[in-house]
């Protein structure tokens, strides 16, 4: 153990010590100094948001620092080396999602960009597409949209309804919207800015639908910025947030592009119009092609981490200096992080924001990897479509719930503009539906998990599966029965510490969280034995019936993947003091977990009620042992005042209170003060008895 002084009071005492410099590295990750340069970008004010600036000024000004993020070398990494670029994949993710402390709009804008755009073009095109188009695409001579999504269809892409039909004769493809609902819509850069397009189109030649790929097409003359025939388009408008991004509609009336615009990686036209593919799977030849765009996701999920450490950077370093009641001394008011609840509203995110940030390093490896070449397998393409799915939806369903906590916590400071809480939470509300709905993404993750099961058990009869179901762990049919609760009962034997300590200990947190998991996915799968041979109507039908236990699943699995992270990168910690608050740390993380679904743990009996009532007892002991260390978990992210950007958290607060409580101490000492009414009546009753 060694000392450490306590940054609430400024006295030593006996408490480990957080290394805030090594956490801080060991959270840059790999990637260290390609996020240190983007970070240094985004504390510049040529990156900042302007608050209160008109949507059209907004959009002006993203577009000005798209430019001034291609002068300063930031786009480029992950474009091929032999135009230009590093080849850098995870680096260029890294480097691009801290752009989001800067502006939302920026961090977006340039994903639309070179994410999408400039991505599609490369992974989906081949050599003279890359050679024609991307140096264009990386000097922003050429500024793109990605025009998937449509009116009628989001999330199913399979489904959309623009067509590309192939013409043999002029050795054209004629691209058309064939109904209302058919316009792209909400496509970043189509109201103003963009100049081409990547299309994602129904391709048919010979009469047959060959499924969705894309295609470049010019929208707007270079010059006059008008659209070129037979093409047009809406300005979306005001949004909700991200207004420094013109978001637009797009159609297509009868639009003729040459052959070779199609982006032809997996999948080929001839002059003659004969089709061709790489793939001979329909389906997987789809779902390939949509998973060389999984960086989108892999971007989002890093970048609302970002938000998250931003905004509990802000509140508990504000929480630090302001006081409010005088609950425990006569003179002086109560810092706020020292109120239980407070600690309770901001360490348990403080937890899942760790522990969503060690998920994210290891999306990140895993992204690189696939990309590099180092491990680009069928399965490992599967692997990181999945963990990407699952792990997106946590993250920025956490950044908006933390953003708004943070907001509440700071009372009506936090509802100032210069404060960010509120702008952070208007721009990154669309995180959670863009880039794959949050809960079809959820959907995704639970049938992978149903078909990896349905693989274990494939030539089983139902017994074998009910007598999987009922084996999980120590067994569901033991739960139920009660006996592993009298059992427990016996082993707690009235003893709440006993039964704290063993929640606290890391295998039986993996191991409840883990059951869960498993049991979930496996008392489903059963329900959905057998729906394949039901006809088409009986088997979505039966699927629906259990659609919100398997998206359930798949958040608890994305929730088991966090605190595996959590728990894997406190192998790495060196220092022992950084260690054991880590640890403290990850034990309200996955305490936290256990509290909120103690229903489930309790109604099927892997917990007794007696140890179920000590995780909350628990977990307020661990807000106590983690109050001193609050500061430094915070300062380890790295965010300094030029990305914070947050009037509380500059230490103007401290200064204010500490020139109230010198002025209350300085009247009291000079005995001027006024007697207070209420010490006066007591002194007067208390003279009247005597």
């Amino acid at each position: 153990m060694t000392q450490v002084v306590d940054r609430r009071n400024g006295i030593e005492s006996a408490e480990p010590a957080v290394d805030v410099e090594a956490l801080g590295e060991q959270l840059l990750g790999r990637w260290a100094s390609v996020r240190r340069q983007a970070r240094d970008l985004a504390a510049r004010p040529e990156l900042h948001k302007t608050e209160g600036l008109p949507h059209t000024g907004h959009r002006a000004r993203v577009s000005g620092q798209l430019k001034y993020l291609v002068e300063n070398g930031a786009v480029h990494r992950a474009f091929p080396s032999a135009l230009g670029g590093l080849d850098d994949h995870g680096g260029n993710i890294a480097g691009f999602e801290e752009l989001v402390v800067a502006d939302p709009s920026l961090q977006i804008k340039a994903g639309v960009q070179w994410g999408l755009f400039g991505s599609a073009v490369m992974h989906l095109g081949t050599g003279e597409h890359h050679k024609q188009w991307l140096p264009g695409i990386m000097s922003l001579e050429i500024p793109g949209c990605f025009a998937m999504t449509e009116t009628g269809h989001g999330s199913d892409v399979a489904s959309i309804a623009t067509t590309a039909t192939y013409l043999p004769e002029t050795e054209e493809f004629v691209v058309h919207s064939p109904f209302r609902a058919a316009w792209k819509d909400y496509i970043g850069n189509a109201a103003i800015d963009g100049l081409a397009a990547v299309v994602f189109a129904q391709l048919v030649t010979t009469g047959v639908n060959h499924g969705v790929h894309a295609f470049y097409v010019d929208l707007r003359d270079p010059v006059t910025g008008e659209f070129l025939p037979g093409i047009g388009g809406e300005d979306d408008g005001v949004k909700g947030g991200l207004n420094g991004i013109d978001n637009g509609r797009l159609h297509f009336t009868h639009v003729r592009i040459p052959r070779t615009n199609l982006l032809n990686r997996y999948g080929d036209v001839a002059p003659d119009g004969t089709y061709s593919s790489p793939i001979a799977s329909p389906g997987r030849r789809f779902f390939t092609m949509l998973g060389t765009l999984v960086q989108g996701r892999v971007s989002l999920d890093g970048a609302a981490v970002a938000a998250s450490k931003v905004a509990l950077k802000a509140a508990i370093q504000y929480a630090a200096e302001r006081r409010q009641f005088n609950a425990s001394s006569h003179t002086d008011e109560e810092v706020l992080l020292d109120y239980q609840r407070h600690q309770r509203r901001l360490f348990t995110r403080l937890a899942t924001t760790y522990a969503a940030g060690f998920a994210h390093e290891q999306l990140l490896q895993k992204f690189d990897d696939v990309f590099s070449g180092a491990a680009d397998t069928d399965e490992d393409r599967q692997d990181l479509e999945t963990l990407a799915a699952a792990l997106k939806p946590l993250s920025t369903w956490h950044a908006l719930d933390t953003l708004q906590e943070c907001r509440e916590a700071c009372g009506g400071a936090g509802f100032l503009i210069e404060n960010r809480f509120a702008s952070l939470r208007a721009d990154l509300d669309v995180y959670a539906t863009f880039e794959g709905d949050n809960t079809v993404l959820l959907q995704l993750v639970a049938k992978r998990l149903l078909a990896d099961y349905a693989r274990e058990f494939r030539s089983v009869d139902f017994g074998v599966l009910a007598r999987y179901v009922v084996g999980q762990a120590t067994g569901v049919a033991l739960h139920r029965t009660g006996l592993r609760q009298v059992a427990q009962f016996m082993a707690d034997s009235g003893s709440v510490q006993k039964a704290a300590i063993a929640l606290r200990d890391e295998e039986s947190q993996r191991a409840l969280l883990t059951d869960r998991v498993q049991t979930m996915v496996a008392e489903t799968g059963a329900a959905l034995k057998g729906s394949h041979r039901l006809s088409h109507e009986k088997g979505a039908a039966l699927f629906n019936r259990h659609q919100n236990e398997l998206i359930d699943a798949a958040r608890a699995h994305a929730e088991l993947l966090q605190w595996e992270a959590f728990t894997e990168a406190l192998a790495g910690v060196a220092d022992p003091g950084t260690k054991r608050v880590l640890t403290w740390l990850r034990d309200l993380f996955g305490l936290s977990l256990i509290e909120k679904n103690l229903s489930w743990y309790l109604m099927n009996g892997r917990l007794s009620m007696q140890r179920g009532r000590t995780v909350g007892e628990y977990i307020n002991r661990l807000l106590v042992k983690i109050r001193p260390h609050a500061l430094d978990l915070v300062d380890a992210f790295g965010y300094g005042d030029g990305h914070v950007r947050a009037a509380i958290a500059t230490g103007a607060e401290k200064a204010r209170q500490d020139e109230a409580r010198a002025h209350f101490r300085s009247q009291r000492a000079s005995g001027q003060a006024p007697v207070d009414e209420k010490v006066l009546l007591a002194r007067t009753a208390a003279a009247r008895k005597n």
